[in-house]
């Protein structure tokens, strides 16, 4: 079961790195994308970031009177037209932003830009590797809307299973600190977790071009952290974000075809796995305190006995 939930998650990966292109004929053609240089790549990106920084400006006054209630509808980005100053009561974004956020990931350093514009006042924020109900508009930087999601649903988001620029920006912010639900059933979030991240292509989508989104596209998300909930993805009692064992804040390899944090070596990530060791004993069972936290159970030898196929227990 476990094994088939993994190439499932395999197969979502990977679909996206094949680009089709219709036809006059009405077939589709394989479009052929050059894989570049991550490094060169990230070099282009961050002055192609750098250039709409400084050419937009958003409604900083605005947002500051509508205070903690303020959302993503409210943040309106602008482009600076030609000869134009920053109007009064609005602040450029590259002087919002500061300094960029740093981050290795694919054996590259990454550069990456936040405006945090709240950080929210609930009072836990989402790992790497949670479940997480948020509001986002994502676009290129001409303004080209390709997706968004303005109103909660019941169609929370793993963060294992977006780019991996969520997963570097969404654990900064707090979820919201309160809600209500109305007579019609919406439900009003108070002081959420709310801004805007600029992501380069290798931290978003890279070569893999979406509806919408061209390959090589550096792209822009606002969005608004509402709730977050811990994610066990193979109920083994050890939650998804202590499986990252070289604490890379990723819970597959850069490429999705084999598994980092995967100690007992059988292709299956931990975070999938309900026996991480390979010793024959599902990782619950090595639970021998019963506290429910099989990570607490250090072996002799100091490593966790549901990390280590020499030391078995079972509850």
């Amino acid at each position: 079961m476990k094994i088939n939930k993994f190439c499932l998650l395999f197969i979502g990966l990977t679909l996206g790195f094949i680009s089709c292109k219709k036809n006059d004929d009405g077939g589709f053609d394989v479009v052929e994308i050059e894989i570049r240089d991550r490094d060169e790549q990230q070099d282009a990106d961050m002055d192609s970031l750098a250039i709409y920084l400084g050419s937009h400006y958003y409604n900083s006054e605005d947002l500051a009177n509508i205070g903690l209630d303020a959302g993503i509808q409210d943040i309106v980005i602008t482009k600076l037209g030609d000869g134009e100053v920053v109007p009064d009561g609005h602040t450029l974004l590259m002087d919002a932003v500061g300094d960029s956020k740093k981050t290795v990931y694919a054996d590259t350093d990454y550069e990456y830009f936040v405006l945090e514009i709240n950080i929210g006042g609930g009072s836990n924020s989402p790992t790497f590797a949670d479940t997480v109900q948020i509001l986002y508009e994502g676009s290129l930087r001409d303004g080209s809307v390709f997706d968004f999601k303005f109103i909660p649903d019941n169609s929370p988001l793993d963060l294992t299973n977006v780019i991996s620029g969520w997963r570097k920006v969404i654990p900064n912010f707090n979820t919201a600190e309160s809600y209500a639900i109305n007579n019609d059933g919406t439900i009003n979030y108070y002081n959420s977790g709310l801004g805007v991240m600029f992501l380069p292509s290798g931290l978003s989508y890279f070569y893999n071009s979406r509806t919408g989104i061209p390959a090589y596209s550096p792209l822009i998300f606002k969005f608004e952290v509402l709730q977050s909930s811990v994610n066990d993805h193979d109920e083994d009692g050890v939650p998804s974000y202590l499986e990252d064992l070289n604490k890379n804040g990723e819970l597959l390899s850069d490429d999705f075809t084999t598994a980092d944090d995967d100690t007992d070596g059988d292709g299956l990530p931990n975070y999938l796995d309900d026996d991480d060791d390979g010793d024959g004993v599902p990782t619950i069972d090595e639970d021998i305190n019963g506290d429910g936290d099989p990570t607490n159970d250090i072996g002799k030898n100091g490593i966790p006995n549901y990390l280590d196929p020499e030391e078995t227990s079972s509850k």
